[in-house]
């Protein structure tokens, strides 16, 4: 598992290089600037449109403008809202909030342009089941520039699909059910493969139903969850008021400098905190991807830009809204730079098992400062060994699980991989709370048994919504390169790899960084150029509808101008 790890971790290097996430950030201020900060038309036309002021049942489409932000909000406010923050936190730090916000914000645009282009290109042979997506833009619209670009295009569209089936089958499915499987093993002991066949299963009956049935349950699901989760993380920071200005405060001066080392937070540069930001807010507000422009194609109007403007909305509810809420209940309990939960007498010997390894002792497990060690927790160690680069020190996890032999629960460690001779640094033994475990601890801090509920319920719904979700992109996908005869094998395929991912695939911070990084890695290489090349087309269509908006015509009977009448007015 090490040397997977590994290569891994080698892949995301090359996918998450810092001038990739530069190259998002940059992309989202030219739109922003381009547009003339299209945000605030987002915020307050997009807003009139969800509420069904502009529908007509005789437009083409399947669901509604409300469903379709719904169906692609259960695909981005999901778990990584919950799970991703708090990896975000405990691998960065505080000051990686601050790059999650900057995503959202230039997101936005980003997010604006990509569904405005799908809209332009989407196929509705049939009008009540159309496709869309990244894949027809590239397509169809290279293909309109010129004939013989046609094969290009498909060859492009074609490399997206791929790449999204990669990242639906891993952080967009197997993310998601690893994150229920823990969290309730870790609550209530019931084992991941039982929660994995449920989950399985609650899937299984709304996918099958197509984007209509994932539309209705989205929009009925999506406002329940988020508002039960905003309403107790409201209370939550209600209890710790007092705090929160300086919560703030944390996050502004902790994204501009090295944060130190405290309790299990190990530190970390600034610039590992933009890293871990940016790529934690694309993973959730999947901002750049093209995902769910796909969803947005679905939806019932004959004018692109209006449902572009709608999309503009999800960075906003995902990441400024969602996302702070949990960081902000994170730091503000303390959690994340928590003390040990028992003291050893003395710490267990390192020894070395070859050049550059080492074991660690297994040991009885002490005193729990509260409830007691049951076999399987996870915990670790702090011990210092070569300096890291995301840190600038030489600290650094040693993972192990809580055993029991005969009554007798003692801790067995995994190996320490280190050139520099490592020591325990002190004698605490910490208690390991990976993704939304990490999340459940902060509210049961406040209230003993909140976390335990909540967020138990939050997970099952996040993950439920955005599997399905995701499903259906990788539907589309799997359309655009083999035909509707492929979707019955796909969503057999993808239902297994949701239950092989509760049975104990991934179980720390590394792993599951190393999962979801590189499915949004590849999709996002794959999208984002094809966003750049038509971006101008959008910013025609989006200038056109604006005038019309000004003007009054919006609200006359005439026909909305075709692409082609768009692109051929001299303005820009």
């Amino acid at each position: 598992m090490e040397a997977v790890n590994n290569l891994m971790s080698m892949i995301n290097a090359v996918l998450w290089h810092n001038y990739i996430l530069f190259a998002i950030v940059l992309v989202g201020i030219v739109f922003t600037i381009w547009s003339g900060f299209c945000q605030f038309r987002c915020l307050t036309h997009g807003t009139q449109v969800i509420t069904g002021k502009y529908d007509d049942k005789n437009d083409p489409g399947a669901i509604s403008h409300f469903q379709a932000l719904s169906a692609a909000l259960s695909a981005t406010v999901g778990l990584g809202n919950i799970g991703g923050v708090a990896l975000a936190i405990a691998l960065g730090g505080p000051g990686a909030i601050f790059w999650m916000w900057v995503i959202g914000l230039f997101g936005m645009a980003v997010k604006f342009v990509e569904v405005t282009l799908s809209m332009l290109y989407r196929n509705t042979d049939d009008p009540d089941n159309p496709h869309g997506g990244p894949m027809w833009v590239a397509a169809r619209g290279l293909a309109r520039l010129d004939p013989k670009y046609a094969g290009l295009g498909k060859v492009i569209g074609t490399i997206f699909c791929i790449t999204m089936l990669i990242a639906a089958s891993t952080g967009s499915n197997m993310f998601q059910a690893w994150n229920v499987a823990e969290i309730t093993r870790e609550y209530f002991g019931v084992p991941g493969i039982v929660s994995g066949i449920v989950l399985a299963t609650l899937i299984g009956l709304v996918i099958i139903g197509g984007i209509k049935r994932i539309g209705r349950v989205a929009g009925t699901l999506v406002p329940f969850m988020v508002a039960m989760y905003l309403l107790a993380g409201s209370y939550v920071l209600f209890v710790n008021a007092a705090q929160i200005p300086d919560m703030f405060a944390l996050i502004f001066r902790s994204a501009f400098a090295t944060a130190d080392a405290s309790g299990a937070f190990l530190g970390g540069t600034m610039g590992f905190a933009i890293l871990v930001g940016l790529k934690r807010a694309v993973f959730s507000s999947e901002a750049g991807q093209g995902s769910s422009p796909i969803a947005h194609s679905a939806a019932k109007t004959n004018e692109p830009v209006r449902e572009g403007l709608v999309a503009g909305l999800e960075p906003l509810v995902d990441t400024l809204i969602v996302c702070t809420f949990t960081a902000l209940v994170i730091l503000s309990t303390g959690v994340w730079n928590r003390s040990a939960e028992g003291q050893f007498e003395s710490p267990p010997t390192v020894t070395p098992v070859e050049l550059g390894q080492w074991s660690v002792q297994d040991i009885t497990v002490p005193t729990r400062t509260s409830g007691e060690w049951v076999a399987g927790d996870r915990v670790f160690m702090i011990y210092t060994g070569d300096v890291s680069a995301q840190t600038d020190n030489n600290l650094h996890r040693v993972n192990g699980q809580v055993m029991d032999d005969g009554g007798r629960r003692y801790v067995r460690f995994a190996n320490i991989y280190s050139d520099t001779k490592p020591e325990i640094r002190d004698a605490g033994l910490y208690g390991s709370y990976v993704g939304a475990s990490l999340t459940a601890r902060a509210y049961d801090s406040v209230v003993d048994g909140l976390g335990k509920y909540l967020i138990t319920v939050a997970t099952w719904l996040f993950a439920l919504s955005t599997i399905i979700s995701w499903g259906y992109y990788g539907e589309q996908g799997m359309v655009f390169l083999a035909g509707e005869k492929s979707v019955m094998p796909f969503k057999c395929v993808y239902l297994a790899l949701a239950l092989f991912a509760t049975t104990g695939f991934v179980s720390t911070d590394r792993e599951l960084d190393n999962l979801t990084g590189i499915g949004t890695g590849v999709m996002l290489l794959a999208n984002l150029p094809i966003v750049v090349l038509f971006a101008h087309q959008a910013m025609k269509a989006y200038r056109n509808y604006v005038d019309r908006l000004k003007s009054g015509a919006l609200d006359s009977d005439d026909p909305p101008p075709t692409l082609d009448d768009i692109l051929a007015d001299g303005k820009n």
